[in-house]
């Protein structure tokens, strides 16, 4: 398993939360970034998959809850990093992008072996996601400035701690290899 995918988390948000306003000063900070690496992504032929949650629409598929938040007050934020028509989508109900989730089987049968993450919350789902991505035999890539956090402090722990005890490698988008 040799292949790259790039996984967007939770980037398709209607920022409806407890935590949002906390939130989306880091959100509008990196989303130039984020929308970067989706690009280049996109131009090297990466699979792009939006792992999501799906804010307990139970009866949704990823075009409501795509259109939900483009309609909502913070479509701004979800229009520059909207899935094209080759991205494909996991929908999830907790932090982490592969708890029951078909992730994981999407994975293998790409013949993926490194996993990029970018999205939110650098020091909530993408901790937790790069930890289960870890125990995968998964290599982990975090684009740093590609990450939004909560709680700064946080963030910066739960980076430390993906690159020490998940042996990620964490660096700046830029610096990405796809």
């Amino acid at each position: 398993m040799h292949n790259t995918a790039l996984i967007v988390i939770d980037m398709i948000n209607t920022y409806e939360h407890e935590d949002a306003d906390l939130l989306l000063p880091s959100v509008r900070e990196v989303l130039p970034t984020v929308r970067s690496l989706i690009d280049r992504a996109r131009d090297a032929g990466v699979d792009v998959i939006y792992v999501n949650d799906n804010f307990g629409r139970w009866r949704s598929h990823h075009e409501e809850i795509l259109n939900a938040a483009l309609q909502g007050r913070h479509g701004d934020l979800v229009e520059p990093v909207r899935p094209d028509d080759t991205s494909l989508f996991v929908l999830k109900v907790r932090h982490s992008i592969f708890y029951q989730t078909p992730l994981e089987y999407l994975l293998r049968q790409l013949g993926v072996g490194h996993a990029i993450l970018c999205g939110q919350v650098t020091e909530q789902c993408v901790l937790y996601s790069a930890l289960d991505a870890h125990i995968r035999h998964l290599r982990v890539t975090v684009a740093q400035d590609a990450v939004a956090h909560i709680h700064a402090d946080l963030a910066d722990a739960a980076l430390r701690m993906m690159e020490r005890n998940m042996h990620a490698e964490v660096c700046a988008a830029e610096e990405v290899k796809l």
